[in-house]
């Protein structure tokens, strides 16, 4: 890709008005694609700015989530920072916010009201628990999405606590839901001509990725308890430590896999025990099945045990860390990686935009730009003069 190369989302034009990460990331996505994403934050900056690892004083997470964003400051709650939003929100094609139901109706820029100046605007609202029930006044944050949604319920081991993720994974899973939701929104306004809400409840989108566990407890009962490493679904599928100390993740959800494992292995006879016709009934017997590719792991180191993986046709993978993905072949042949110039860190590694198109791709064109960088340029696009936006860093508005 070259600088003459058109990114597909250019033209669109995204006010990001919320706060941490669900919200900010469904606009990062539609950023990477080329819209023209304006992040209004409060002059004191968005917490993300503070969070997780710094360099210099520099949050990597703010670096990350703020890409590819001009940023503004702005006082929603002050009459003149509600006009100004209100003057954006005129050429806007999409506002992002993730404030307590009712708050920005309390500042005179709920969607109604939005609306009123601008028919066509998408309005994605995230908040912790919905915008209707009784909790939805509640403050709302991943962890307890994580915990709401029966991830953490099932995640562990079988004689451990609930386990929580130690990452921002419900608010992962909310940005990329937010953004496909966004985006049929104004393929929607294609036809119908007019905007709409977009209402993403935290405690939704990681439910969806936990698979049929609702139909499973409607039809039989079943509620999927901790299973640690192994599937309640397949087997053999665990993490095995290989000699040289490294571990390897092995899975078999095709019953031809499990097949060559099992051959691999040394234990052909085990495929023609009954039980080994279908992923539930390996499961039973895991303990069985686990004995025996750990046992021959176990006695392999790593490098080994990849390459006759590979030359089987069987599903083998290192658990990595981040030393280990950046050295990786496959990720560097993906250009998963991409090195950012930046004005604050120099060249900046991160990851790049999550999926390829061939025809129209993605770009991290900047990293996430310090507060208020692009007041001038933003503010002056509405008409508001130097001498205006002076008084109106004296008076705190931005």
């Amino acid at each position: 890709m070259d600088a003459t190369t058109p990114l597909p989302l250019r033209g669109v034009r995204v006010l990001d008005a919320a706060t941490l990460f669900a919200g900010p990331g469904a606009a990062t996505l539609l950023g990477d694609f080329g819209a023209d994403v304006i992040k209004i934050e409060h002059p004191t900056g968005d917490p993300a700015r503070h969070h997780g690892v710094q360099v210099h004083g520099e949050s990597l997470w703010w670096k990350l989530v703020g890409r590819n964003k001009r940023t503004v400051t702005l006082d929603l709650s002050r009459t003149e920072g509600q006009k100004i939003c209100r003057a954006l929100v005129r050429d806007a094609d999409v506002l992002v916010e993730n404030f307590r139901p009712g708050t920005f109706e309390r500042w005179g820029l709920g969607y109604e009201q939005l609306a009123r100046i601008n028919p066509k605007l998408v309005m994605l609202r995230v908040s912790g628990f919905g915008r209707v029930g009784p909790m939805r006044h509640r403050a709302g944050f991943g962890t307890l999405a994580e915990a709401m949604s029966g991830f953490a319920h099932c995640t562990g081991t079988p004689d451990g606590p609930p386990t929580l993720p130690p990452f921002g994974l419900a608010d992962g899973a909310a940005a990329v839901m937010s953004a496909y939701a966004t985006m049929v929104a104004l393929h929607a306004r294609g036809t119908t001509g007019r905007g709409q809400v977009v209402d993403t409840a935290l405690i939704e989108p990681i439910l969806h990725l936990l698979g049929p566990q609702i139909s499973a407890y409607q039809q039989l009962g079943v509620v999927q308890q901790r299973s640690g490493n192994r599937s309640v679904n397949n087997a053999p599928r665990n993490i095995y430590r290989c000699r040289d100390g490294r571990w390897l993740a092995v899975s078999t959800s095709a019953q031809s896999i499990a097949e060559r494992v099992m051959r691999l292995v040394g234990s052909p006879h085990l495929i023609e025990e009954p039980w080994f016709a279908s992923g539930s009934g390996r499961a039973e017997h895991v303990e069985e099945l686990d004995a025996v590719v750990g046992g021959w792991i176990a006695a392999r180191d790593a490098d080994e045990v990849i390459a006759a993986f590979d030359k089987a046709e069987a599903a083998v993978a290192p658990v990595y860390s981040a030393a280990d993905i950046v050295a990786d072949p496959q990720f560097a042949a993906l250009g998963t990686v991409v090195h950012v110039d930046d004005p604050e860190l120099g060249p900046l590694a991160m990851q790049s935009v999550p999926a390829r198109l061939s025809g129209t791709p993605g770009q991290v064109r900047w990293a996430g730009r310090p507060l208020g960088a692009d007041n001038d340029e933003v503010l002056g696009e509405l008409g508001i003069g130097a001498e205006q936006r002076t008084e109106l860093r004296r008076k705190g508005v931005i």
